[in-house]
């Protein structure tokens, strides 16, 4: 396992934009994530204005001139943007056409066609995971929360039954998987290889969702046993249309851009030649941009034109689909400027001073600072992106698979304990019609066995390999 050793700090460093001592800095951090803390629980103020308070909060107590820190935070948002920009809105518009086209129903229902009984759970959570690859959180719950209600009512499941297998499928995607904003970002901030990335994310996903899904929904139904409710059943978009997608087409194109960027790292494994020209071809056709371009315009022929859509629709369908994701680059724009503020005022040197001679892994650290965050601000993707600018300076000596490893276990950690603090937490109890506490006993415990067994998983991994 990857330690904390004084070799890191041999590291390529930024020359700090202040000579403040381990003291101040360690003040400086933890005012500069109490502001963002605060703002964000307290002044219910937007998630982008706090980072961008908190960053300007953590140079000035560190003692930085205001200027060096604005262009700090300038450079690091404009980096962060560059890198996963894109790739955000990629996967917006692949997942708006996976919705209007009726592609994601079409997968719902062909997997529940074939699911009677106990195998429902499992069949829920397969199609979470699989719809989930491509869609934000949020979206995805409001994609699947109706079938997950029409399920339980139709074939009187125990509302937690098949609810809690849905959201675990959906969170595990989200937290581990890329091309979801927080990997990403981790990704970027770390410089993890994304292929690597991404295959050990879906191995650790795998058992991870099948604990927290299907197995801990027995115990959730026991404890919370709940009708769904008959007012949170809206219409579903395919109902409005005459025709939609076929499910293999639909499937084919969902894990289209998860197959070209493990390829691509099959490859680079097998061949190991940069001037090998099949490496070449399939490290531009599995880079995440290309990957992810190449689905949404093979998604316009085996999705949209499928369902009825004419060409004058595809653009104000994308138009549609970009507006909703502003929010979201701009939190992870700031949170990349928030993590260049903290490598700049020279934190993440004093985080490896201070820790060289701990025992403690460096993955676990990752994952304790993540789940600290996310306590606090109730935002995973905030608690991936500072998290990941703190630690970024142990991937220095690491390996790639080690690199992979500390992204997920900084996305298993800001996964831990969503609670009232988190919007996620007031969807699912609206959705499902629950009281606080019961959204605690059922949501927020899953979430938290995400977390820690996802974690588990990546510490032993980082033994094996």
């Amino acid at each position: 396992m990857t330690r904390l050793s004084v070799e890191m700090l041999a590291a390529d460093t930024v020359e700090p934009i202040t000579s403040a001592g381990h003291a101040q800095l360690g003040i400086a951090v933890l005012v500069g994530i109490a502001v963002i803390v605060l703002l964000i629980t307290q002044f219910k103020l937007h998630a982008f204005l706090s980072l961008t308070l908190g960053s300007l909060a953590l140079g000035a107590i560190a003692g930085a001139p205001l200027d060096k820190v604005i262009i700090s935070f300038s450079a690091g948002l404009g980096t962060t943007v560059a890198g996963v920009g894109v790739l955000i809105a990629l996967g917006a518009i692949l997942g708006k056409m996976l919705a209007d086209s009726g592609g994601a129903d079409q997968i719902v229902d062909t997997i529940l066609a074939r699911a009677k009984g106990r195998s429902m759970p499992w069949a829920m959570v397969l199609i979470a995971s699989v719809i989930g690859l491509p869609l934000f959180f949020e979206v995805g719950v409001v994609l699947l929360i109706p079938v997950v209600l029409m399920v339980a009512k139709r074939g009187n499941y125990s509302l937690m039954r098949i609810g809690i297998p849905a959201l675990a499928g959906l969170s595990v995607m989200h937290g581990l998987v890329p091309p979801h904003p927080g990997p990403l970002v981790a990704i970027d901030a770390v410089g993890a290889n994304l292929g690597v990335t991404l295959a050990l994310g879906v191995l650790v996903a795998i058992p991870t969702v099948i604990i927290a899904g299907p197995v801990f929904s027995r115990y959730a139904a026991r404890w919370v046993d709940v009708p769904a409710p008959d007012r949170m059943i809206p219409q579903r978009v395919s109902e409005d249309l005459e025709k939609r997608p076929g499910f293999g087409a639909t499937l084919a194109t969902i894990l289209l851009p998860v197959v070209l960027m493990l390829s691509k790292a099959l490859v680079d494994i097998v061949i190991d030649d940069p001037e090998n020209t099949v490496q070449r071809v399939f490290d531009v056709v599995g880079s995440p941009m290309i990957a992810l371009l190449v689905s949404v315009l093979v998604g316009i022929f085996t999705l949209l034109k499928p369902a009825g859509f004419g060409k004058e629709r595809v653009s104000p369908l994308v138009e549609k689909s970009l507006a909703p994701i502003a929010g979201i680059l701009l939190i992870v724009g700031a949170g990349g400027g928030f993590k260049q503020t903290l490598i700049d005022t020279g934190v993440g040197q004093m985080v490896l001073d201070i820790s060289k001679d701990w025992s403690i892994p460096a993955l676990l650290l990752a994952w304790l600072i993540a789940v600290a965050i996310r306590l606090a601000t109730g935002s995973a993707t905030v608690a991936t992106v500072s998290a990941a600018g703190l630690v970024a300076p142990l991937a220095a000596d690491m390996s790639t698979t080690h690199t992979a490893l500390l992204v997920l276990a900084i996305g298993a950690g800001s996964l831990f304990f969503s609670h009232v603090n988190d919007a996620g937490f007031w969807m699912v109890k609206e959705y499902f019609g629950l009281s606080v506490g019961q959204t605690l006993k059922t949501w927020s415990v899953m979430e938290t066995i995400i977390s820690v067994v996802a974690g588990g998983l990546v510490l032993l991994l980082s033994l094996i390999i």
